[in-house]
């Protein structure tokens, strides 16, 4: 499974992308996550269902006390892109 998510909020020079990177690897999905000059942070995570599903809720879930999470686009895509590991770009 492959999903695209975008993430409005305090998500910017919070440490987001680390912790989601973090989570990521906890779950042992594969992806890439990057700020966006709109303020918003974009990222595609891969794995199996279950892995994903729950990377979205820690995530939501995360106890970093500079983060705050608005509003998370989560958009499934169609085809594995086969990432080997997951980066901050």
């Amino acid at each position: 499974m492959l999903v695209h998510v975008t993430v409005s909020g305090r998500v910017q020079g919070v440490g987001f992308r680390y912790t989601t990177q973090q989570i990521a690897i906890k779950y042992n999905l594969t992806g890439w996550v990057q700020n966006q000059p709109d303020g918003t942070v974009e990222l595609e995570v891969e794995g199996n269902k279950s892995s994903v599903d729950t990377f979205l809720k820690a995530l939501e879930d995360s106890n970093n006390q500079f983060i705050r999470i608005d509003d998370m686009n989560v958009e499934t895509l169609k085809d594995n892109k086969d990432y080997k590991s997951f980066i901050i770009k």
